[in-house]
């Protein structure tokens, strides 16, 4: 069963990052920064994740976005400044397409949620350092029994899931 840890927006923060990369090292397939980290490319809490560039980054060796594939699925991760996520995800839908992607993680709005829309899976983590929308400081994860059934879990910045906010999702079926 692939496993995917998402999160983003942490905003200077280095030992939570840390933490929360060691705390899921051993469970996860691949590990996956949405930016906006403003920790230089190579820190030592960067070490280790997928990891594009946001607004508020300023190491240029930081990619606009990756493609990854992860069992049967491609994910598309970006920041989603350049997609105007804040106001639309269609612009996300649109590159995906172009890169063959299904599941699509991206921050910028520090608002964590996923939703299945036709045929993509969308999945912002949150913030771990200011979030909106909710109280709790987020990040997720991603898994999946090949080839459909997928579960997307949120949790706060300490580890501890949040129940409410789980999502199960079918990959093959167009919603």
């Amino acid at each position: 069963m692939p496993k995917v840890l998402i999160i983003s927006d942490s905003h200077g923060l280095t030992d939570e990052v840390q933490a929360i990369k060691e705390r899921h090292a051993d469970e996860v397939d691949i590990m996956i920064h949405c930016g906006d980290s403003e920790l230089a490319y190579d820190a030592e809490p960067m070490h280790g994740y997928y990891k594009v560039q946001g607004n508020c980054d300023m190491d240029n060796r930081y990619p606009e976005e990756v493609s990854i594939d992860v069992g049967n699925v491609s994910i598309f991760a970006t920041h989603g400044h350049l997609h105007n996520v804040k106001s639309t995800l269609m612009p996300l839908s649109y590159r995906a397409d172009e890169l063959g992607a299904s599941i699509i993680c991206f921050g910028h709005s520090h608002t964590a949620a996923a939703e299945k829309v036709k045929d993509k899976l969308f999945i912002n983590p949150g913030s771990i350092r200011l979030p909106r929308g909710r109280d709790e400081k987020t990040y997720a994860t991603l898994y999946w029994e090949e080839p459909s059934e997928a579960t997307i879990e949120f949790y706060s910045d300490q580890g501890i899931i949040i129940p409410d906010m789980t999502v199960d999702v079918d990959l093959t079926a167009e919603e």
